[in-house]
């Protein structure tokens, strides 16, 4: 055989076998890539994605979408051709396994953890919204959990209202752990409660839950844990949430989306419903963001692929939290300008500028 054909046939032969090992050696990574974006003030299956009842709403126009994040899941095997196409890709990022799940989370895990975030947010997003239009919003610490074989088991249950803790009135849930942990193993402590069953009947009639009653529970030393800031600290197996009542309803129906970072998206969309005039002047504005009950946005991530599935989507403004401002000032799709927002009153101002085509005062990003 001639030494060219021996060496191309050679070379033939490495490269199917490079191209076989890259299809099939599977590496520690994942992909991240821009997903779909819903308009908070329209529909989604048919159904509006924020409906109110027992209160005046007034039209809206234009868009308020939120945006969200595609990942490959928990047992998805990136081979090393996946990995160098979505390297090169400018609309998608590669990034390490263990940053989408860590510790070796599982999807089943990760879902369930999203779910409850995107609970959590949707909460947040309406106290805050009404908090804004100074809308009264009822809250009290609740019992969120309770742990199996533990000392508050088949003594305190899920949705049992909080109102002191020996003696001392709790406002926050921070408050229970506080005074809880001021004990010592094996001591004794008193909550007083109004149990679920009578919260929720008083919830249904609109009225303040009344009566209380007093459950004893002695204290016993929590679980050894390496991060655990106070070992050995004294534990009733609880874990304490706030709930909140509100003055009529207030309902978000989307399915298949999870995490906090719609919350700020939410929020404006509340509003812009319970306020005359439109929020948006009819312009396509799209965003991201967590949100507390006081109103403070918060970062998120996957913001490089949030701003390309808002450009895409046809946005031309972008609300961005923040701690997010630099990474998405560094590469910003074109055609899309980017709006900081620190509150949801900040927001709420920005908006008001956009709608009104003033927006040369509007807070800006840059890269440092």
């Amino acid at each position: 055989m001639p030494r060219r054909t021996a060496t191309m046939l050679a070379s033939t032969l490495i490269l199917i076998a490079l191209l076989c090992a890259g299809v099939l050696i599977p590496v520690p990574y994942s992909e991240m890539s821009p997903g779909p974006t819903v308009n908070t003030l329209g529909d989604a299956r048919g159904e509006p994605v924020l409906q109110i009842k027992g209160r005046d709403t007034y039209p809206t126009s234009g868009h308020l979408n939120m945006t969200t994040v595609r990942v490959t899941g928990a047992d998805y095997d990136m081979n090393i051709v996946t990995a160098v196409y979505g390297w090169l890709a400018h609309d998608s990022v590669i990034v390490p396994h263990d940053t989408l799940y860590p510790d070796g989370k599982t999807e089943e895990q990760s879902t369930q953890e999203n779910a409850e975030e995107f609970s959590q947010s949707q909460e947040s997003a309406k106290v805050a919204a009404l908090k804004e239009l100074k809308i009264p919003v009822t809250s009290r610490v609740v019992v969120s959990t309770v742990v199996k074989d533990s000392a508050a088991q088949g003594e305190l249950h899920a949705g049992d209202v909080i109102k002191a803790v020996d003696g001392t009135a709790v406002t926050q849930p921070e408050d229970v752990a506080k005074i809880v942990s001021a004990r010592k193993p094996g001591e004794k402590v008193v909550f007083t409660i109004v149990p679920a069953k009578t919260a929720a009947a008083a919830e249904k009639a609109g009225k303040e839950p009344q009566g209380s009653e007093e459950i004893t529970l002695t204290t016993r030393k929590a679980p050894a844990d390496p991060a655990d800031p106070a070992p050995g600290r004294a534990i009733v197996g609880i874990q304490a949430g706030i709930d909140h009542t509100f003055p009529f309803e207030i309902d978000i129906t989307l399915a298949d989306v999870g995490g906090p970072s719609a919350g700020l998206m939410f929020s404006l969309g509340i509003i812009d419903k319970l306020t005359p005039g439109k929020l948006t002047g009819g312009k396509f504005i799209a965003g991201t963001g967590t949100i507390d009950d006081a109103g403070k946005v918060g970062p998120i991530g996957g913001i490089n692929m949030k701003l390309v599935g808002a450009r895409d989507a046809g946005a031309r403004y972008f609300l961005t939290p923040d701690d997010n401002c630099a990474a998405a000032a560094a590469d910003t799709p074109s055609g899309l300008t980017l709006v900081r927002v620190k509150t949801l009153a900040d927001a709420r101002t920005s908006l008001e500028k956009i709608s009104t085509g003033h927006t040369a005062g509007l807070p800006s990003c840059s890269k440092s």
